[in-house]
């Protein structure tokens, strides 16, 4: 597959940079205990991290946001959340060394989350991704994934063509988004995934690790600094 040669990685941040699972789960679950009931399975919250107040409420209570209750629920959810943002959340194995063969590479690299920015300004340097170029959050622009307007806010931040930038994510929201935003895009099969398999999504990639990304943007940077060989009649 030829690739466009990128000069800025875009990340999803829940799912995709950050195992933030374990304390969105918690946020949730305390819902439900201060409310007299068992906790939801986190086997059962994991996969609809991604979805943020949606997916866990969706899991934990079975409410949709149009439901009658669900804004009282989404509403203990985040106070939970803000006040233990990051007792468990750490970033997935291999991100760290992928940030930085993306800066050895001369490469950018921002975030792009629909988490509100209330708790991304809080949750990005706690967990050490503080060096982001960029960082926009849900509530940045008027739309959130999967419409193109973050990523493309964040290619003008960076000064550059939305063409010029990858983008990766966990979420069927993440690849359409770059989509639209002509952006290549990546499925990262190491994070929440959701309940839709990640080949499905129609992604360029499907990256299985960040060590296989950290390859996939080496050798498409190598592959376009190699000298066109010269053809036969070329040396005629």
């Amino acid at each position: 597959m030829h690739l466009t040669v990128p000069r800025a990685i875009l990340f999803d941040l829940d799912g995709t940079l950050a195992d933030t699972a374990p304390d969105l789960a918690g946020a949730i679950n305390k819902v439900r205990t201060d409310r007299g009931l068992a906790p939801t399975p986190y086997e059962q919250l994991r996969p609809v991290a991604s979805a943020g107040a949606r997916g866990l409420i969706g899991a934990a209570f079975g409410l949709l946001p149009e439901d009658e209750g669900y804004d009282d629920l989404r509403t203990a959810f985040l106070v939970n959340y803000e006040a233990a943002i990051a007792v468990e959340s750490r970033l997935f194995d291999g991100i760290a060394p992928l940030v930085k063969g993306l800066q050895d590479h001369d490469l950018s690299w921002g975030i792009v989350t629909n988490k509100a920015a209330r708790f991304t300004d809080r949750l990005v340097p706690l967990i050490g991704l503080q060096d982001a170029r960029c960082v926009v959050s849900g509530d940045t622009t008027p739309h959130s994934k999967p419409h193109p307007a973050p990523l493309l806010e964040a290619a003008s931040r960076l000064a550059l063509a939305p063409n010029a930038c990858w983008y990766v994510g966990d979420d069927l929201r993440d690849i359409q988004a770059g989509r639209a935003a002509g952006m290549v895009t990546i499925a990262a099969g190491w994070g929440y995934c959701g309940n839709i398999e990640p080949a499905s999504w129609g992604a360029d990639v499907l990256a299985a690790t960040p060590l296989d990304l950290l390859d996939l943007v080496s050798s498409t940077l190598v592959k376009s600094r190699d000298p066109v060989q010269p053809s036969v009649c070329d040396k005629n």
